[in-house]
């Protein structure tokens, strides 16, 4: 079955090329994207949808959200809203809460959150444990998270429980624990930060996930200056997320982790991806993440909703897409490429084909997996013209029409 989308205003593919094509179309052949170009040029197809004159961009790719979890902490929103410094012990509520949840329920909330997230144009999206923190309730998680997500990170080292020692729980994460989520997850995450992990039990948390053979990435540099970046470029982490606070050295250690890819081919050496979360940034207010410098220096950004129940309790990419541009300095172009082929990037997942059978996402090209998202708006440009507008006017998921 083949479906035609045309009379495509811009169609911004993100791809090795950064290509944007007025009056276009694309056409879509089961999972995948089969031809784009000019809306005069485009084959039959059996079916046929008239864009009207609208933007199409590749669906968002969400590379950190927290979507397992229960409970409430609006109480803490407004302690911080009326002042309060942000710390990272307010995980202990959420995990009180998610303990408590029976696995039908937290799946039921799970399965919402996405569902939220597609109407609003995301498409593919890595979730995390974290909301257990000990072996049974670690695996829970992980193993709901692998029937909802597309891709599961495993961070039992996001707080060290009340009561228990640092020392102890990190060997726990770096052990039993480690070895019960193995069957469902693809990542491992550690939060670097004062209040939660410090570097020498992170680093025991990244050598041991590394040894299970599980990629990295690395909650950083959030609340301070810290070694976050410094032990995501030293374990070769796919992504540095938060990175709030940096030094020059960091931003310099971050670019050469990326000398030897050819942005341009898209091939070489993957390097570290920043992970920018500009929503969770306001709801903390900590200053923004400063992604106009780690462009300017070559490294790649992502952008991402850091959905999660005290810091960011929204899956609005378009929101996050609106803040880089209003407030950190990036174009709408950059903007978008961060939420999509950023996000991919930093998730590993913005290659495959039709030859090596592993779709990529995060681009519109022949061969890669058909995520797309129609905008109720003629460009791109309106994501930040019109901010916290409700945009979204068709989502196709993996080729199938979501929205």
């Amino acid at each position: 079955m083949s479906t035609l989308i045309t009379n495509i205003a811009e169609l911004m593919t993100q791809d090795a090329e950064h290509r944007v094509l007025k009056d276009a179309a694309v056409v879509i052949e089961g999972e995948r994207v089969s031809w784009i170009g000019r809306a005069t040029d485009a084959p039959a197809a059996d079916d046929a949808v008239d864009a009207g004159g609208r933007a199409l961009l590749p669906g968002w790719v969400d590379s950190h959200t927290h979507l397992i979890f229960a409970g409430d902490r609006t109480a803490e929103f407004e302690a911080r809203m009326a002042g309060e410094e942000y710390s990272a012990g307010g995980i202990a509520v959420t995990t009180e809460a998610t303990r408590n949840t029976s696995d039908y329920d937290l799946t039921r909330l799970a399965q919402g959150r996405i569902a939220e997230a597609v109407s609003q144009g995301t498409t593919y999206l890595e979730t995390k444990t974290g909301y257990g923190l000990d072996i049974e309730q670690e695996a829970r998680s992980a193993r709901i998270a692998s029937t909802v997500a597309d891709e599961v990170t495993y961070l039992g080292a996001h707080l060290v429980p009340a009561g228990v020692d640092p020392d102890e729980y990190t060997k726990l994460a770096c052990g039993p624990m480690l070895d019960a989520v193995l069957p469902y997850a693809r990542w491992a995450d550690v939060f670097c930060e004062k209040g939660a992990f410090t570097e020498e039990q992170s680093r025991a948390v990244l050598q041991a996930s590394r040894d299970a053979g599980l990629g990295l990435r690395v909650h950083g540099n959030q609340l301070g200056h810290g070694a976050g970046v410094r032990l995501a470029v030293e374990f070769g982490a796919a992504s540095v997320d938060h990175v709030n606070y940096l030094s020059g050295q960091d931003i310099a250690d971050l670019a050469a982790t990326w000398s030897g890819w050819d942005a341009a081919a898209g091939t070489g050496t993957r390097g570290t991806v920043a992970t920018c979360l500009p929503a969770c940034d306001l709801s903390t207010r900590q200053p923004l993440a400063p992604g106009r410098k780690l462009l300017d220096a070559g490294v790649p950004v992502a952008l991402a909703s850091n959905c999660n129940p005290g810091t960011s309790y929204t899956s609005s990419m378009a929101y996050c897409v609106t803040t880089a541009v209003l407030q950190m300095g990036l174009s709408v172009h950059e903007a978008v490429r961060a939420a999509t082929y950023g996000g991919a990037l930093a998730l590993r997942r913005e290659s495959g084909n039709d030859v090596d059978g592993e779709r990529a996402v995060g681009s519109i090209a022949v061969g890669h997996r058909a995520d797309l998202h129609v905008l109720n708006a003629p460009s791109a440009t309106h994501l930040a013209y019109r901010p916290g507008m409700p945009l979204t006017h068709a989502v196709w998921r993996a080729g199938v029409r979501a929205r």
